[in-house]
């Protein structure tokens, strides 16, 4: 049982929560997911079944695409609805669009972000989260992220009594980057506290949210014992690498790790390509420039 499992997460459950139902249907301790989503936020997480969590860290890798909305006028502890209000400002006019726009453009390319304290990042051996149930303070590190774009439909909806106004927006963005710290962020360059509303992950891993199935769906596959509606190949992590396909000689060498001309990879020039024999993919083989040939990067199957 190899292969990756677009699952729809629903709201309420951890990513580690639907790792361990999926222990539980698939009846296999070899489970992984693909990027940890908070329990409010809904949407696409692929999971690595088997071999597969060997390609884990290329489905990270690949770029992410959010849809939620950000309310202006508060701000939480958690960055999201899950907190306590920790500040109120309330607004006397809805931002234009125009104002909303100059403040995603802000946070738009390459942006230093600072991730927020309800987090599972490890400072000093410790997750921040930790830290901060315990009332604890601790000197945050920065991280390089890249936002694809920010965009934003409208103005959203203004609340004149409660002072606040909601805004839908979606975020394409690379890994390691706090939709949460974005809203938070839009509200600071507009001069008022925010907070992230609603979020669901549309794509992740290749995947898109009409691709993803239930935790319901999955168990009813295994008790019809057809899990081929469900499963998908490891290609799906692979896909922006070039492949070549190997004779038997050829696959006989790459089994023992074998160093590889590029003629013996039908002339490749990519700095990685990815080796499939028989239509599944095997490997991921690097070009090294000291020895002036391919080397094995990452091996997935050997037989």
């Amino acid at each position: 049982m190899d292969g990756i499992i677009p699952l729809y997460k629903e709201r309420g459950l951890t990513s580690f929560d639907c790792v361990a139902k999926l222990r539980h249907i698939l009846h296999t301790k070899k489970v992984g997911h693909s990027g940890t989503l908070d329990p409010s936020v809904d949407g696409v997480l692929p999971i690595c079944i088997g071999s597969a969590t060997k390609v884990v860290p290329y489905l990270m890798a690949s770029g992410k695409v959010y849809r939620g909305t950000v309310t202006l006028g508060l701000a939480t502890t958690t960055e999201d609805l899950d907190g306590d209000v920790v500040e109120r400002q309330a607004l006397t006019r809805p931002f234009t669009l125009a104002e909303l726009t100059a403040g995603t453009a802000q946070l738009t390319g390459t942006i230093q972000q600072t991730p927020p304290m309800y987090s599972a990042v490890k400072v000093r051996g410790r997750k921040l989260y930790e830290y901060a149930r315990a009332g604890e303070t601790v000197e945050r590190p920065t991280r390089t992220v890249t936002v694809d774009h920010f965009t934003l439909q409208d103005a959203g909806t203004f609340d004149a009594d409660a002072g606040t106004q909601t805004v839908a927006f979606e975020v394409g963005c690379s890994k390691g980057t706090y939709v949460r710290t974005l809203a938070v962020d839009l509200g600071r360059l507009l001069g008022v506290p925010a907070v992230m509303a609603s979020l669901t992950r549309q794509q992740s891993g290749g995947f898109t949210l009409d691709q993803t199935v239930t935790l319901d769906q999955v168990a009813a596959a295994m008790a019809a014992e057809d899990l081929t509606t469900i499963l998908r190949p490891i290609d799906y992590a692979l896909t922006a690498y070039p492949h070549v396909a190997l004779s038997d000689r050829v696959w006989q060498l790459v089994k023992n790790g074998v160093f590889l001309t590029a003629a013996e990879l039908d002339g490749a020039t990519a700095p990685e390509v990815a080796l499939t024999y028989q239509g599944a993919t095997k490997c991921l083989y690097q070009w090294s420039e000291e020895k002036q040939q391919y080397k094995p990067l990452k091996m997935f199957a050997v037989n």
